[in-house]
């Protein structure tokens, strides 16, 4: 595997992403999903959508994020599972900057593939094959922590297996983690849930991801936050929701986007943002601040790793959105070095 690439962003803390590998098929249709449903008929669904366009792009919540991380600075270690195709996708990762040693790469099976149709509203359908997703408990996360001297991680949708064994060495060694579960909810049970989120420095969800914990664990809100330091929830074109079980929540608004292109990966960028500010001991808002404007680039482009950080361009996005002072607190020298 390609060898890992020179540490930069002294000062901040090294991050290790744990979370999926895949390549996306995106295709948008152009009607509107909810007109095709009948009512009454809902028990029994036959439906096809022709769709206009395809993109085939590099994805998977992992490698979104460390992407992200990567394009703001960072020196991400990727920790994930992928196929014999690998080798294209693993040169790209790391001539943008993430490390991608610690990636396991499967003798047998493809890298997992996400295939998502969206429609005219931003609703998306989408259905995630795992591949060599399957083989992600064979990465070793301590082996990781240890010699990359990793002091902050965060756990992404992945095989549940390997989160659960991630979630695991973070306790065992001390090292703060935050919990992103994300699509996995879905599938976990919720003995599996709470110990995800249980003790977690950061937890991560959408607006709809944020009920389905609460229905998975059997937690109320309160609770939740009484096991979590800060769980932050995203709201789409409302921003972000920052709650602590010291006070109330801080919701955070979004950065307007003229002409929205594809949703898909936005969250991703979002979090990238938002650990940026993390690891440099930022506030909590500059983080989310910033985290909106990654999110907003994100939005703009096709595809999870398409778009590209410029400081000027960042810059100028957290300025109309938050002031200039946003702008300053972001640190945006740090990207001129990328």
């Amino acid at each position: 595997m390609t060898e890992a690439p020179t540490p930069r962003g002294r000062g901040s803390r090294t991050l290790a992403v744990t979370g999926s590998l895949a390549t996306d098929h995106l295709l948008t249709y152009p009607g509107r999903f909810v007109e095709q449903f009948l009512p009454g008929r809902l028990d029994h669904v036959s439906l096809s959508f022709l769709a206009d366009t395809l993109d085939v792009r590099q994805g998977g919540v992992g490698a979104n994020i460390a992407y992200g991380l990567a394009a703001l600075g960072h020196r991400p270690v990727l920790v994930g599972a992928a196929g014999t195709d690998f080798e294209p996708y693993g040169r790209a990762l790391a001539a943008h900057g993430v490390d991608v040693s610690a990636v396991h790469v499967s003798e047998t099976r493809h890298t997992a593939r996400f295939i998502c149709t969206t429609d005219a509203d931003g609703n998306q359908l989408a259905t995630f094959y795992p591949g060599a997703m399957a083989e992600a408990d064979r990465t070793d996360l301590t082996e990781v922590i240890r010699t990359r001297e990793v002091d902050y991680v965060l756990i992404g949708a992945d095989d549940p297996a390997a989160m659960l064994r991630h979630t695991r060495a973070c306790r065992t060694l001390g090292v703060p983690f935050a919990a992103d579960p994300a699509q996995q909810l879905a599938r976990l049970d919720g003995p599996a849930v709470r110990e995800l989120v249980d003790g977690a420095d950061h937890l991560f969800t959408n607006e709809y991801e944020h009920d389905l914990l609460l229905t998975r664990t059997g937690w109320s809100r309160a609770q939740v936050l009484d096991r979590v330091g800060t769980w932050v929830t995203t709201l789409g074109a409302r921003g972000c929701r920052i709650e602590r079980v010291t006070g109330d929540g801080t919701v955070v608004p979004a950065v307007p986007v003229a002409t929205p292109v594809d949703p898909t990966g936005v969250g991703d960028a979002f979090r990238a943002g938002y650990l940026a500010g993390l690891s440099r001991g930022r506030p909590e808002a500059d983080r989310a601040r910033l985290g909106c404007a990654m999110a907003s680039l994100a939005l703009a482009a096709v595809g999870t790793q398409t778009y590209t950080v410029e400081p000027g361009v960042l810059g100028a996005a957290l300025t109309r959105a938050y002031g200039r002072d946003a702008a300053a607190s972001a640190d945006l020298t740090r990207v001129e070095a990328a």
